[in-house]
C-alpha cells in the first residue's frame, strides 16, 4: 500500500513537472490565428509557469469560437482532464484551436451523481481538472455547481477563467436596465405550471433574462403578456453568430410576431423589462384578470397567482376567485 502511494505521488509530481514545462501551447497560438508570443503580452497576461492545483471552472464560447480567452486555451492546453457536456462538442473546439487533448470526459445532468466522485479522484490524486460546459459558463444552468459542493468538502481550491455568457450577451444587446436583473432560467413546458411560475417572478421589481426553446417561444411570449403585462422586451437569437439577431418590441408584439411567422430558429434568450408601474392594479383590473385564469386554472391557483402579481392578499383574492367561480356557474 506504501509503494502505491509512493508510485502515484510520483506521477503526479511528473505531471506537475510536465505542466510546468509545456509552454508552447500556452505562449503562442496557431499561426492560423496569428503568432502571438507569451512574451510580448502584458504582465497579467502571460500564463503562468505552473498552473495551481485545483478545479477550473472555464468560460467557452456561446457561438464565435474566436471568442475564447487567452487564459481558458492556456488551462485548457494543460490541465490532465477536462469534464464537459458533449465530448464531441468539446473535441471539436480543442481542434479548432489546435489543442490535443484526450482526456476528455463526460460531466453533464444525468450523469452527475456518477461522474462527480471519479472526478474527484483525480483531484485528490493531484491532477488538474478543468469542467467546462458546451457553451458559455459553466454552471449556468448546469450541474456544475454539484461539483464545487465537492471540491469545497474535500477542500479542493476551485479557480474561475471567466468568459463569454448568454445572459450577459443578451442584456448588453437588447438594450433594457442592467442595474438590477434575475436570471430566471426555462420556464416551465406546460402551460398552466408556466403561468403559475410567472405569477412568482412578475413582482420582481427587475429586468427579466429567460432561456427557451425556439418551438415554445410563441406560448412562452403569450403566457407573459398575460401575466407580466405588455412590457419591453427583446428575443435574441444566434448571438455571436453569423445570423444574429435581436428583435424588440413589447410582449405582446413580439408574441403576434412569432405567431405569424412560426418558430425561429437557432438558441434564444429573452430580456424581459421589470413591472411597467408601481401603482396598484385596482380592484376591476384584478376581476378580469382573474376571470381570465379561472378558465384553465382553479380558484386556490389563479388566487395564488393574483396574490403574486399584485400583493392583495390571498385570503381576499381566494374570496374574490371563488365569488366569480360561484357567479359564473349560476
Amino acid at each position: 500500500m506504501a509503494q502505491s502511494g509512493k508510485k502515484r505521488g510520483a506521477r503526479s509530481q511528473a505531471k506537475a513537472e510536465k505542466r510546468g514545462e509545456e509552454t508552447s501551447a500556452s505562449r503562442s497560438i496557431d499561426a492560423r490565428h496569428g503568432s502571438v508570443d507569451g512574451s510580448r503580452l502584458p504582465e497579467a497576461s502571460k500564463p503562468q509557469q505552473r498552473l495551481a492545483h485545483g478545479l477550473y471552472i472555464v468560460a467557452t464560447p456561446i457561438g464565435n469560437a474566436a471568442d475564447i480567452t487567452l487564459r481558458a486555451l492556456d488551462i485548457l492546453s494543460r490541465a490532465d482532464v477536462i469534464a464537459c457536456e458533449d465530448t464531441r462538442v468539446t473535441g471539436k473546439l480543442l481542434h479548432l484551436h489546435g489543442i490535443a487533448h484526450e482526456k476528455l470526459i463526460s460531466y453533464h445532468e444525468h450523469n452527475a451523481a456518477k461522474a462527480g466522485p471519479r472526478i474527484i479522484e483525480h483531484l485528490n490524486s493531484g491532477e488538474i481538472v478543468a469542467l467546462v460546459s458546451d457553451a458559455g459558463t459553466p454552471m449556468i444552468n448546469d450541474p456544475g455547481y454539484r461539483l464545487v459542493e465537492m471540491s469545497r468538502a474535500h477542500d479542493i481550491p476551485v479557480h474561475a477563467a471567466p468568459g463569454p455568457s448568454a445572459v450577459t450577451n443578451a442584456l448588453v444587446l437588447a438594450g433594457l436596465p442592467t442595474d438590477r436583473f434575475m436570471y430566471c432560467g426555462f420556464p416551465p413546458p406546460k402551460r398552466g405550471k408556466r403561468r403559475t411560475w410567472l405569477g412568482e417572478v412578475a413582482a420582481v421589481d427587475a429586468t427579466l433574462v429567460f432561456l427557451e426553446s425556439p418551438q415554445r417561444l410563441k406560448q412562452s411570449l403569450a403566457d407573459m403578456t398575460a401575466v407580466l403585462g405588455d412590457r419591453p422586451a427583446c428575443v435574441l437569437r444566434e448571438m455571436t453568430k453569423m445570423f444574429e439577431e435581436a428583435r424588440h418590441g413589447t410582449l405582446g408584439d413580439l408574441a403576434a410576431h412569432y405567431e405569424s411567422a412560426g418558430s425561429p430558429k437557432g438558441e434564444v434568450t429573452l430580456v424581459v423589462g421589470g413591472p411597467l408601474s408601481d401603482g396598484a392594479p385596482d380592484a376591476a383590473d384584478i376581476e378580469v384578470r382573474l376571470r381570465d385564469l379561472l378558465q384553465t386554472e382553479s380558484v386556490r391557483e389563479a388566487s395564488s397567482r393574483i396574490a403574486a402579481e399584485t400583493g392583495m392578499p390571498r385570503r381576499e383574492a381566494y374570496n374574490m376567485a371563488l365569488a366569480i367561480k360561484a357567479e359564473d356557474e349560476t
